[in-house]
């Protein structure tokens, strides 16, 4: 390996030649300079990997000379060294994306431990990231045999998911594929633990929240003596949260962060008008039968979740001066945008912001999408692109700014499905590729979890003989009609409805105002 390049530039270099023969016997290769001009000099004549330079300098300054080596080549890692400790120094060097600070006198280690930092430091935390988990690896194998219990299942999604983006940033696909396969047989258990034990969870007092009781245990309590901005994400998965959490806590504190899990089908129509209503399905329909709509109704399918919401609020007897909002395109969020202050007055203000919801389905119908979201990693990414670009984030910061609580969450998440399963229906079922609901329905037994009763899982039933059935783990329904074409079709593509621990378990982030 080529010696690091380093150009040290201070006006009294003399006097640092004890740890540049330091550096120099650790094998790094320095050049020194003693005016800004002569550093600026060298620069345009030789490629170095790193600069070490004093801020307080005859002629250009420190800071001045820093300004010029970015505009040659703004990539190049810079060490500002000064004997000043003054504040507005250390914020014009660290605005100017330095690599890193020093305060004289530095002593030869402390030179050594910038350049790790600065130059070592990809290499590092890739090691030490790899030797992390391979500790982790065999703690989550044991924890998979034993976890039996849906806060164990939620602790250990999260400890995945975690350990999925330490791993993302190193150039480990080793570690990586490793991880994945866990995810795989994670998933395989989760399912068999749904399989077990969802039906008991509509009856039994230990249940995990679920759509239709947050609104109840998880919103309400947060209500009490606070304006509150309540934003439902529509397919947001959990590690898509994370992946933004960052730039919203520009803005807010986290006070808590709780998963909680969608009822199945996790779909758009079952889940979030179970939010809004505070109940099941099957009560909706009984109940509200002019606002519910079954998979082979016609009209949409979500048109009532402000009249759903209003009624159970109504229900509990609530009080509040609340207004709701759907945004489906950019132009309906930037009005909102505009007006947002116009809801300053209310106790609680509900947007549902539709766009993952798109993206993901328009993955499905659109190459440069699939190009775009081709994996996980992808999809993190365009959603975090999406986020930081939105209107969504100017109305947070508007809400911040007003003192708005706020409360981020979702209706169910998606998974990129990976294998075909085969159904056979009749023309009256259900069109979803992760679940399906008709007569007479045709599968694969060990493939799905099957609701020959819809009503003991809390949905109606479209006909008196209708089922349902949830696709597991990746899969997706296929029919054997044009088959090849289907499946290469929708393979690699991200759907919901199903059972996997990223359609099922999802964030409930409480934020208050910095």
């Amino acid at each position: 390996m080529a010696a690091i390049k380093i150009l040290w530039v201070d006006d009294e270099i003399d006097l640092l030649k004890p740890h540049i023969l330091f550096l120099t016997k650790k094998g790094y290769g320095v050049t020194t300079s003693q005016s800004g001009q002569d550093a600026l000099n060298e620069l345009k004549d030789t490629n170095f990997d790193i600069v070490f330079l004093d801020e307080n300098m005859p002629g250009l300054s420190g800071l001045e000379t820093l300004a010029a080596l970015k505009q040659i080549d703004p990539s190049l890692p810079v060490v500002m060294i000064t004997k000043s400790e003054e504040e507005y120094i250390m914020d014009e060097a660290i605005g100017s994306k330095i690599a890193d600070y020093l305060i004289k006198p530095v002593n030869p280690n402390q030179i050594l431990l910038s350049l790790k930092k600065s130059l070592d430091n990809s290499r590092l935390v890739s090691e030490r990231t790899t030797a992390n988990y391979q500790q982790e690896f065999r703690k989550i194998a044991m924890d998979l045999s034993m976890v039996n219990s849906p806060s164990e299942w939620a602790e250990l999604y999260r400890k995945l998911i975690y350990w999925e983006l330490q791993l993302q940033e190193i150039e480990d696909t080793g570690m990586f594929e490793i991880l994945e396969s866990q995810k795989v047989e994670a998933n395989a258990q989760f399912s068999k633990f749904v399989e077990k034990n969802y039906q008991d969870w509509f009856t039994d007092e230990d249940a995990p929240t679920l759509s239709h009781t947050l609104f109840k245990k998880n919103i309400l309590p947060e209500l009490k003596g606070s304006k509150t901005l309540l934003v439902v994400i529509d397919n947001l998965r959990y590690d898509q949260w994370l992946a933004f959490e960052d730039t919203i806590s520009n803005f807010y504190k986290k006070k808590s962060e709780t998963p909680y899990f969608s009822i199945l089908p996790t779909a758009t129509q079952y889940a979030r008008n179970a939010i809004f209503s505070g109940l099941t399905p099957l009560e909706m329909e009984r109940k509200h039968p002019d606002w519910w709509k079954n998979d082979t109704d016609e009209g949409g399918k979500n048109l009532f979740e402000a009249d759903f919401l209003g009624a159970q609020l109504q229900r509990l007897d609530i009080d509040l001066q609340w207004d709701y909002h759907k945004i489906s395109s950019q132009k309906q969020g930037k009005q909102l945008m505009q007006n947002f202050k116009a809801h300053k007055d209310n106790d609680l203000t509900v947007i549902v912001y539709n766009f993952v919801d798109m993206l993901s389905h328009s993955k499905t119908e659109m190459e440069v999408i699939k190009e775009l979201a081709s994996n996980d990693k992808a999809y993190r990414s365009l959603t975090v692109s999406w986020f930081k670009n939105s209107p969504l984030l100017d109305i947070i910061q508007q809400a911040q700014s007003m003192g708005m609580k706020l409360i981020l969450t979702t209706d169910h998440g998606t998974i990129n499905v990976k294998q075909p399963s085969k159904v056979i229906g009749d023309r009256e079922t259900s069109l979803n590729l992760r679940y399906k609901t008709g007569k007479s329905l045709t599968y694969n037994e060990k493939e799905v979890l099957a609701a020959k009763d819809p009503k003991d899982i809390g949905l109606p039933n479209i006909n008196v003989s209708s089922s349902f059935i949830f696709a597991k783990n990746d899969l997706f329904f296929a029919y054997p009609n044009n088959y090849n074409h289907y499946v290469s079709y929708y393979r690699n593509t991200y759907q919901h409805g199903g059972i996997s621990l990223e359609e099922m378990i999802i964030p409930f982030v409480v934020m208050e105002a910095k």
